[in-house]
């Protein structure tokens, strides 16, 4: 064979080396691997940058729903597209792995929305089988406040409303509503920071009130009261029993105290669980009660329960308008007349002064505090604040919702509890 020829068969050879190299590479490279080989072979063109570039792998959730209690807003990252809102049932029972701010998002609400129609925090813990109200639809759009407007932050204290920060801070109730991404049937937490859009107010959805140094002074109404304690009460009973559908955030709620607070009183954690029929100390509470049963009166109680019907009997107040005032003072002040409370508040139905009830040796007199809560044409505050017989319809409202239109408290639903037991008393001392 001549050296050409030679030649020849050798680069035949090499040829056939490659395609042996080649056939064999498709034969054993598996096929989910073939894409990411061919880039470093050059058996194929460039792949597009982003087919080449490593995927990061997804953020897994914070926050769980497990067999074990979660915080209930969740901190899943928000993923960058997100299918349709699907159309928000009126109740919705949560599932493992779910968390408030998931199922908000997946039916098109806002998670403080969904939080506040269930009475939770931002602590506040969800378990797998919890029922929770979504309202049925989604929340409305809320405008965003204007970008040239520089805001300010507020702490909600307790005992605030919406419209009583409006006021004190020279802004409108509808514009911190539109800023917080709230409406008028929201509620709100203590410990819970709301935004304060700049800009004077005007007179749409601020509450009428004013401070005492505008209140002319009124002279304690003639008649019996009792005098001011800074003792703490005597302990009724302050454990409660759960009950099935408890939770933690609820419970407190209910009344008036901080999870945190009850989880400390009982040795528990954030990953504790509660069972019906197990006993919870509830600390600051003096007489657990929810409903079901009458408390007991002390005799320190039981005088200033006397003095609140006595005044009910002189004003004419029909029996249910005096059992409305019997409730109302168990809850703000377990029926003790206090020199002191939240922030300014005192006495029995623990009004503030720095909101135009009066001066606190005013608020401490209990007949005068009571004519005070009761209102109507004798109302020593007339034209400034509101009593119960000053609320058109009173009658015809359930007792949580008449108190709550004299109180404005930051826990509208904790005095329906005490009508049984109020009922009872007035029964008792009428």
């Amino acid at each position: 064979m001549d050296a050409n020829g030679a030649r020849a068969s050798r680069d035949e050879e090499r040829a056939e080396a490659v395609r042996r190299i080649r056939r064999g590479v498709h034969l054993t490279v598996p096929v989910v691997l073939a894409g990411a080989m061919t880039v470093t072979m050059n058996l194929t063109g460039a792949l597009p940058a982003a087919d080449a570039a490593p995927k990061k792998p997804e953020a897994k959730p914070r926050a769980l729903v497990r067999s074990t209690p979660v915080a209930a807003p969740g901190a899943a990252s928000t993923p960058a597209a997100l299918a349709p809102a699907q159309a928000a049932p009126s109740r919705y029972v949560v599932a493992s792995g779910d968390t408030v701010s998931r199922i908000a998002a997946r039916f098109g609400l806002r998670t403080a929305d969904v939080l506040a129609r269930n009475g939770l925090g931002w602590s506040s813990l969800i378990y797998p089988g919890q029922v929770l109200v979504l309202g049925g639809g989604s929340a409305a759009p809320v405008a965003a406040p204007p970008a040239s407007s520089p805001a300010r932050g507020y702490t909600i204290q307790r005992g605030d409303t919406i419209s009583g920060i409006a006021g004190r801070l020279g802004v409108t109730t509808q514009a911190i509503l539109d800023a917080n991404g709230l409406s008028r049937t929201s509620i709100i937490y203590p410990g819970q920071s709301l935004r304060i859009p700049a800009g004077p107010a005007s007179t749409g959805g601020a509450l009428d009130i004013q401070t005492v140094s505008s209140v002319t002074p009124v002279a304690p109404a003639d008649g019996p009261t009792t005098p001011v304690v800074n003792s703490p009460a005597p302990v009724v009973d302050d454990a409660y029993t759960v009950r099935a559908g408890d939770t933690l955030s609820g419970i407190a709620g209910r009344f008036g105290i901080g999870a945190s607070a009850i989880m400390r009183a009982n040795g528990l954690g954030a990953t504790s669980l509660i069972y019906p029929g197990s006993r919870l100390v509830l600390p600051g509470v003096t007489a657990v009660q929810d409903g079901t049963t009458v408390t007991p009166l002390t005799p320190e109680m039981a005088a200033n329960a006397r003095i609140v019907i006595q005044v009910g009997r002189q004003l004419g107040v029909p029996d249910r308008g005096i059992v409305i005032a019997l409730a109302t003072a168990m809850q703000e002040s377990s029926l003790r007349n206090l020199g002191h409370g939240d922030r300014d508040s005192v006495g029995l139905f623990q009004q503030r002064p720095s909101t135009g009830w009066g001066t606190a040796s005013q608020l401490t007199d209990v007949s005068y505090a009571a004519r005070l809560f009761y209102g109507g044409p004798k109302n020593p505050n007339a034209g400034r604040t509101k009593g119960l017989l000053d609320i058109p319809g009173w009658s015809g409202l359930s007792l949580t919702q008449a108190a709550q239109r004299v109180q404005i408290s930051a826990y509208p639903n904790a005095y329906a509890k005490w009508e049984k037991s109020a009922q009872t008393w007035l029964a008792q001392l009428r």
